[in-house]
């Protein structure tokens, strides 16, 4: 065999390698499954399209498996049908939120597509709002998040919310104050809530602290101080080792109009759950990228 020809059959073969540690062996089977459920549901009314949603995939494939080397722990966990994933927030950019996503997608069976809960502002970025619309992400309302779990859809909620994703870096891994929509909702449709702690997330960006005027300036919440954003090079985040724990599903009764107090109750006993699961994960870990 001639030498050029050699060489195309060994980049090809390098090639189907990468693509299989990437995507592994039953990609297309996993994209096949979400395509019929869609297709039997008849579509999705918040605009979700299954092709643009595999194409994500294999873009987040990069991050979950080569880049974050992604360690995923307790996903036999969540149950089939609905379910609300609550988890801690944390990175200033949501990468977690995809890492979550992709480990439902790569790591469950069968697959499933994540529906998480983004902020109301998000809507008003062009292209990006169409965007995570037909990746499966839908404005954080109670409408829509009702509507979806009545749909059978696996929900992803940051009580925290913005605060949780931009604390400064001296706060990591303190959960803020948890919101009582998520319970509330929970309560309403009779819906279990799978605790999610999230390890990795927050070394991948340091942040030393909001700039506030920045942030007024550019009509968004939070404008972080982060050093290494002002490295030539260095905007990439940090290839911190990911590690995505899924708890035990939780199932709380009452009623939805029950009075804040009790509610909050509840509430702390989810918050309280996901802070010793990152207790415990953080205790086992060696390191913070490896």
């Amino acid at each position: 065999m001639p030498l050029a020809e050699r060489l195309r059959a060994a980049a090809r073969r390098a090639a189907d390698e990468l693509k299989v540690r990437l995507l592994g062996r039953d990609f297309e089977k996993r994209a096949a499954i979400l395509k019929e459920r869609y297709l039997d549901l008849g579509g999705d009314p918040f605009g979700f399209d299954v092709g643009t949603a595999r194409h994500a995939a294999m873009v987040i494939a990069f991050f979950h498996r080569l880049y974050f080397r992604t360690e995923v722990f307790g996903i036999e966990n969540v149950p089939e049908g609905r379910a609300l994933l609550v988890a801690n927030h944390s990175g200033q950019v949501p990468i977690d939120a995809a890492i979550v996503g992709s480990s439902m997608f790569f790591d469950a069976n069968p697959p499933r597509v994540t529906r998480a809960m983004v902020e109301k502002w998000t809507a008003t970025l062009p292209f990006v709002s169409a965007f995570f619309n037909r990746v499966g992400q839908v404005v954080g309302v109670p409408e829509n998040a009702q509507r979806l779990l009545e749909m059978g859809e696996l929900l992803l909620a940051f009580p925290e919310g913005i605060r949780g994703v931009s604390k400064p870096f001296e706060r990591r891994y303190q959960l803020e104050p948890f919101g009582l929509g998520f319970m509330r909702l929970a309560i309403e449709t009779d819906t279990p809530i799978v605790p999610v702690a999230v390890i990795g997330a927050e070394e991948q960006y340091v942040s030393l602290g909001n700039v506030k005027w920045a942030a007024r300036i550019l009509d968004i919440p939070v404008f972080p101080l982060i050093p290494q954003m002002f490295v030539p090079g260095a905007q990439m985040p940090l290839p911190t080792k990911y590690r995505v724990h899924f708890g035990e599903p939780m199932r709380f009764r009452g009623g939805p109009d029950d009075d804040d107090t009790v509610v909050s109750d509840k509430v702390w006993l989810v918050r309280q759950t996901i802070s010793d699961m990152l207790r415990r994960g953080l205790s086992s870990r060696r390191s913070v990228f490896l």
